[in-house]
């Protein structure tokens, strides 16, 4: 239904048409106009009206506005000759009508008020800049210069007296009159910016209304002047600037290379066109670097992003990540060996040869009624990394220089992101590689332990130096080590690695804990000066947990450098965290490092892990802590299973901020039968009868292949011991299921080491052949002394 107003009702002559040709309303005003009541006509046709048939109706024009003189018929028979303004509407609820409307002729100038001599309407023209119209007291068009006719796009004469819906007849135009009304009400102007088209044109402008009280000497308002500025090169010039600047807050959110090129996308769609799609050189892989020559066609690309003003990019060709070819005849590869960006105005056209060469691209044009094409090259840093191509086929205008210049500085900053995101990708991978290279591919099987690890990188901040390993020690003995370095990147990594290494090699002399991480620590502070400049030290910095379990004694001795402390899950629980003085971080030099021992029942379990585990943006460290002895302590049938419901109890699943190494071990006992420990006496001669109880205590290992080699071993340290040790002197023999390990231990802290015996010296093969013998041997020192060892490897049955 036509809305109604308030103001002069009857002034108007006005018929709602709906798309059956039916009339469904009749104002008061249609009523002096041809005599007929709303009764006599409403549901009827409206054609029984018209002396011919003509518009509006089913039939009528195309278009959504209509205006013409028609031969109408007056309820006494008379015929009469009127200028109808129709209007095509869509109501809510679905459908079209016509709004049909016309000044009455007998209101157009009352009291002479409206005449060419008028005074407002003399001001107005005589005074006006720009578009104007005067409305009158009842919002009525009162005049207009020939300015506003040209945007209007109808003659004064026949609009002149109607209101401004009836002009407009869009909802803009009833917005527009409120503003009217609003301003004869209150008595102040208003200015009001709308985007429509003008009349008889195909694309909108961009308008400034600018509405002024008109008022008598005595200070009534008796109309309203109203003046239209066409800003549009300012709307638009706006709208670019907020789109550079949306582009320059919304891409580049990550350093993710595919969500970068998808913001990319969205930026463009639907400001800048209907269908945005990026491709990026199939090159640019993880480790793939763009050559800076230009592209040669024919071109291969690799989809990465699109967007569409239609819900599912229907207009997309490929799906994202696929790979296609283009050739020289292809706009993507036209604008990438030009290096600049490239308009085709009319694919269907000027598109033939590739269109040929590929049918299914050729079948979406006429499909989408795509229009224009714009190609740009995402160039950074002088090297292309792709090419964006924007299509528009719902925005009826072609693409303007305006728009080229606007699609090149946005796609101009996103390659920068792009580019960055991509760097970052390289160097991650570069970084990853290196550590993984760097950390245990997997743990080794000892009878001390059972073990099970994760290392996950940080999601964003890239790859950093946590590290973890377990290390197989003398007697039976292992230790545990997890550490992180401060910072990200391959120079984390590598750092990582040099102190990866040089724990194994501090580790490989049983050094014990606190010693070792002094050792480290001096380590660190070379590495901090080597990495500075001219007489400054860089800042490298670590933290390390060392542990070192025997499971002869079930024992277990740690050191910490300003590291997280482990977590212990007795048999039968609680966990609980482990009581570990905190000491320094590695680098500070010149503190020293506390070590503490517990004894551990078998079947313990001990979680090593970096601050990236228990530390979160939603939770202080103590609740990390909490989070951590709650999920070792759930029920799991292996370690690595534990390790997963750690994970999944204290970790996002959207990704870690920092990265996080993980270790977790379970200790195991070495029982009582499987060890055999002599006292010896300092005397040459009885070295024969020891060697009589190993190989009778073999024997009952049931290991008599390996009684000649034990003998010779046992044979060699022994008589070394007795020479050169100190009293007093200790046997023992500790076996598994793989391997035998003799130790010889004194009191003198002074170690053996091997030497070339010449031709006629009596003596200086004994540790030759223990070598020579043996699968490795060595010394450890002690708080005694010192104990030399040897392992023999046992054959498997």
């Amino acid at each position: 239904m036509s809305p109604v107003h308030p103001v002069g009702e009857a002034a108007t002559a006005r018929a709602v048409v709906d798309e059956n040709g039916t009339l469904v309303h009749w104002s008061e005003g249609a009523r002096r106009l041809l005599g007929y009541t709303a009764d006599e006509v409403e549901g009827r046709p409206a054609a029984d009206l018209l002396v011919s048939a003509g518009p509006p109706g089913r039939s009528g024009p195309p278009g959504d506005r209509w205006s013409g003189t028609l031969t109408l018929v007056h309820r006494d028979g008379r015929h009469l000759n009127v200028w109808l303004l129709a209007h095509r509407r869509r109501p809510e609820g679905g459908g079209e009508e016509w709004l049909v409307v016309t000044p009455l002729t007998g209101d157009r100038e009352p009291s002479g008020r409206w005449g060419p001599d008028d005074p407002l309407t003399a001001a107005v023209l005589a005074q006006s800049p720009c578009a104007m119209a005067v409305y009158d007291e009842r919002l009525r068009l009162h005049g207009l210069n020939d300015a506003m006719a040209e945007v209007i796009g109808l003659p004064e004469e026949h609009i002149r007296g109607l209101l401004a819906c009836e002009i407009g007849g869009r909802p803009e135009s009833e917005q527009f009159e409120q503003h009217l009304r609003d301003a004869l009400v209150t008595g102040r102007g208003s200015a009001v910016e709308t985007f429509q088209r003008a009349g008889g044109e195909d694309h909108a402008h961009a308008w400034l209304l600018r509405i002024a009280p008109l008022t008598d000497p005595s200070g009534r308002v008796r109309g309203l002047c109203v003046a239209a500025h066409d800003f549009s090169e300012q709307y638009r010039a706006r709208e670019r600037l907020q789109l550079v600047n949306e582009a320059s807050v919304r891409i580049g959110t990550t350093l993710d290379v595919a969500r970068t090129a998808q913001e990319l996308a969205d930026i463009c769609v639907p400001v800048l066109a209907d269908f945005a799609s990026i491709d990026l050189l199939d090159a640019l892989g993880p480790e793939g670097e763009p050559s800076p020559e230009r592209p040669t066609a024919p071109v291969t690309l690799r989809r990465v992003a699109h967007q569409s003003v239609t819900p599912g990019c229907p207009e997309a060709v490929l799906e994202l990540g696929e790979v296609d070819v283009y050739p020289l005849s292809s706009p993507q590869a036209d604008s990438l060996v030009a290096g600049r960006t490239t308009v085709v105005p009319d694919p269907s056209s000027t598109l033939g040869d590739w269109l040929g060469w590929d049918p299914a691209r050729a079948r979406l044009i006429p499909e989408f009624r795509l229009h224009s094409t714009m190609s740009v090259p995402i160039r950074a840093r002088g090297t292309t990394l792709g090419v964006a191509v924007l299509t528009r086929y719902r925005r009826t205008e072609p693409f303007t220089p305006d728009d080229i210049l606007l699609a090149n500085e946005v796609t101009a900053r996103a390659a920068v992101c792009i580019d960055n995101a991509r760097r970052f990708s390289r160097e991650r991978e570069t970084a990853l590689a290196l550590q993984r290279s760097l950390l245990p591919r997997s743990l080794p099987r000892t009878a001390a332990v059972e073990a099970a690890s994760r290392y996950l990188p940080a999601a964003r901040a890239g790859v950093g130096g946590d590290w973890f390993d377990v290390i197989p020690l003398s007697g039976m003995r292992v230790a545990m080590v997890v550490g992180d370095v401060v910072g990200h990147g391959v120079q984390a990594s590598a750092t990582m690695g040099r102190l990866r290494t040089a724990v194994r090699t501090l580790a490989d002399i049983d050094l014990p804990p606190d010693e070792l991480l002094t050792h480290l620590d001096d380590l660190v502070l070379r590495l901090s000066t080597e990495s500075g400049g001219e007489g400054t030290t860089g800042e490298v910095g670590a933290t390390c947990l060392y542990a070192v379990y025997d499971p002869v004694s079930r024992r277990c001795t740690l050191a910490r450098a300003g590291h997280p402390p482990p977590v212990m899950l007795p048999p039968g629980g609680p966990a609980r965290q482990i009581d570990l003085p905190a000491g320094p971080p590695l680098g500070l030099g010149g503190l020293p490092f506390e070590s503490i021992e517990l004894e551990l029942r078998e079947g313990t379990v001990l979680a090593l892990y970096t601050d990236g585990l228990i530390e979160g943006r939603d939770r202080d460290t103590e609740a990390g802590h909490e989070l951590l002895c709650r999920a070792l302590a759930q029920p799991s049938p292996s370690l690595e299973g534990t390790c997963q419901e750690i994970l999944r109890s204290l970790l996002p699943p959207a990704g870690v901020p920092d990265d996080v190494a993980l270790l977790v071990a379970r200790t195991r006992g070495l029982p009582a039968s499987q060890v055999a420990t002599w006292d010896i006496p300092a005397d040459p001669s009885l070295v024969a009868p020891i060697r009589k109880q190993v190989v009778d205590q073999l024997d009952t290992w049931n290991m008599s292949e390996a009684t000649f080699t034990a003998e010779l071993v046992v044979s060699e340290l022994v008589t070394n011991a007795i020479r050169y040790g100190e009293q007093p002197i200790r046997l023992r023999l500790i076996h598994d299921d793989t391997i035998l390990i003799c130790e010889v231990s004194d009191t003198s802290s002074t170690a053996p080491h091997l030497r070339r015996a010449k031709t006629f010296d009596e003596g200086g093969r004994g540790l030759l052949l223990v070598a020579q013998l043996t699968q490795r041997w060595g010394s450890r020192h002690t708080p005694e002394g010192k104990t030399i060892w040897a392992e023999l490897a046992l054959l498997e049955e």
